[in-house]
């Protein structure tokens, strides 16, 4: 199969007819074979119905319904799952993404070798109050992950290799991060394709504010097990005995003037009865506090479990 189409969906009955009609007409104008695969994630409008009429007419047409919402990262999770094509495309559902940049996509993967191309919505028609914080994230995880060349790093027309999403693993909100995470598993020919966006048609944003500080906080997720998944003794580590050394030095300091004060006969005050001795010892008790949550990352991560379970009501 040429293409896999992944579709995150949660109340969008209005638009899916016409967007499965928009692709089904751009896979056949290029004899593509492939699947469009809707992921309804626990709707409470008449999506899936609209997925089971859509069904009956078109085989190449996949329905998944979760039993109640889990997010669009869960979504694309159950997605990358359960596609087969050498390509996968993802495309919100809201008719934001065209299709009619598909094909360019796939030729970006196929002839020009790459493993990841993540659409640039240069003009955008969204209210300021999306666009200047979503500026922000992308170039705090620009700096970050140190993939320089992408400007939109949460579009949601993106084109993969198919070994690229059987090797990663979407959860919380990362959706907003897998080219962060492609990078991490290894794959390195990460490209932009600038795309056109389009006005919402149908029905309101399913996104609050509150996805800004949730994505700032997978963020610093990504990043830490990007880097330490598999040596987390490598991150706790130095910086417990850092602040464990900083309290030892700080203690031997007190004790060495305080007998040379005695050795000197010169006034001197008890050790407890400095601040700086409160200091080395909390320094100390973080220090071994730290070390310690070292060991339990180390036991973790190899005895760690699957993330992803998510109650799945139906499959057609």
């Amino acid at each position: 199969m040429d293409i896999s189409i992944v579709v995150p969906l949660y109340n969008e009955e209005e638009s899916l007819p016409e967007l499965t009609d928009w692709i089904r007409r751009v896979m056949h104008q290029h004899n593509f074979s492939y699947e469009i695969i809707l992921v309804d994630d626990g709707s409470n409008d008449k999506s899936w119905k609209v997925i089971q009429d859509l069904k009956l007419q078109h085989e190449e047409i996949i329905g998944i319904k979760f039993r109640r919402n889990y997010g669009k990262s869960a979504a694309l999770n159950i997605g990358f799952n359960a596609a087969e094509g050498d390509v996968v495309i993802t495309m919100d559902a809201d008719l934001q993404d065209s299709p009619d940049e598909i094909p360019e996509l796939y030729d970006r993967i196929t002839n020009q070798g790459a493993d990841l191309v993540s659409g640039w919505k240069q003009k955008r028609y969204d209210p300021i109050t999306k666009t200047i914080p979503t500026k922000l994230f992308n170039a705090v995880t620009r700096n970050m992950s140190g993939i320089h060349n992408l400007h939109d790093f949460n579009c949601g027309l993106k084109a993969y290799r198919k070994d690229v999403v059987k090797s990663i693993e979407v959860y919380g909100e990362m959706h907003r991060y897998i080219p962060v995470l492609a990078k991490w598993a290894g794959f390195k020919n990460i490209q932009e394709q600038i795309v056109q966006h389009y006005p919402r048609k149908y029905g309101t944003t399913k996104f609050g504010p509150g996805r800004f500080v949730k994505g700032f906080l997978d963020l610093l997720s990504i990043f830490f097990v990007g880097k330490f998944a598999k040596r987390p003794m490598h991150f706790f580590g130095p910086i417990g005995v850092l602040s464990f050394m900083v309290g030892f030095v700080i203690t031997c300091y007190l004790i060495f003037e305080k007998l040379m004060s005695i050795a000197n006969h010169t006034p001197y005050r008890n050790i407890t009865d400095q601040p700086l001795f409160y200091l080395s010892l909390v320094a100390i008790l973080i220090g071994t506090q730290l070390f310690l949550t070292g060991f339990i990352a180390e036991l973790v991560s190899r005895n760690s479990t699957e993330r992803n379970k998510y109650h799945i009501e139906k499959v057609i």
